[in-house]
């Protein structure tokens, strides 16, 4: 008799998605708060959010330098590096946030990493650059990008040496841009529309952007989907270290 096959692993929100529809756990706001711990020059940070009730705008804030938040209540307060059109929403899996709550043995609330969305069934960081979710009845967002770990960051999570924790994780959650506005409240169903045919998904763009940039080459698949930032990052690696890496 033939062996049985081995069962492959399950990607961090892959089993839920499997058994159950993908929803929104929380919306999640942010008020501008003045912390010791930011680099804005205004002293302040939106990070800390907290769920809101519903129904929540989300729109398109504009190019970034000029545009914040794409979520009506949320507060950027650093427009430098955050918020504009291709971070316009940070998405989280709660299956992450429960993957936290064990590494770090404490209670991680929705909003807590300073996301907007909370999800649950769904696999953000197997997401695809330019995959598309429609969120209740008229939303829809694109994946953009991974969410990079900054000084604030670590300084909201109060963990030693966090950013160095959460890029090995490499569970960054993923940036979207709007495609089509809508409103949304917790509960409401995440539909996966629209799924490229490529090999970058969220947790594969962090690690080249972040500890294995010999793979920064392979993101330009995305088309697109990817931001013009990042283009002028791999295209810089690649006139350096040509396109098949070199570290």
């Amino acid at each position: 008799m033939p062996p049985t096959p081995s069962t492959p692993a399950v990607p961090s929100a892959s089993l839920a998605a499997a058994t159950a529809p993908a929803r929104l756990v929380s919306v999640n706001l942010g008020r501008a708060t003045p912390v010791d711990y930011t680099d804005a020059a205004s002293g302040l940070t939106g990070i800390g959010k907290r769920p809101a009730p519903g129904p929540v705008r989300v729109f398109a804030p504009g190019p970034k330098g000029v545009g914040g938040s794409g979520v009506e209540g949320d507060d950027i307060c650093d427009l430098r590096h955050h918020g504009g059109e291709h971070q316009a929403v940070y998405a989280y899996a709660r299956e992450d946030l429960d993957w936290w709550e064990r590494e770090l043995d404490r209670e991680l609330p929705g909003g807590i990493f300073g996301e907007n969305l909370t999800t649950s069934g769904l696999d953000v960081n197997g997401a695809l650059l330019g995959e598309r979710w429609r969120i209740g009845p008229d939303l829809v967002l694109e994946v953009a990008s991974a969410r990079i770990p900054c000084r604030t960051f670590q300084g909201a999570v109060d963990e030693k040496s966090w950013v160095k924790r959460y890029t090995q994780a490499a569970r960054p959650g993923a940036y979207l841009r709007v495609i089509e506005e809508g409103s949304v409240s917790p509960g409401d169903t995440i539909e996966v529309i629209h799924r490229p045919e490529h090999e970058v998904t969220v947790e594969f763009w962090f690690r080249a952007f972040t500890t294995e940039r010999a793979l920064l080459p392979r993101t330009l698949a995305a088309g697109a989907a990817m931001e013009p930032k990042a283009h002028e990052t791999v295209r810089a690696y690649v006139e350096k270290y040509g396109s098949h890496g070199g570290k």
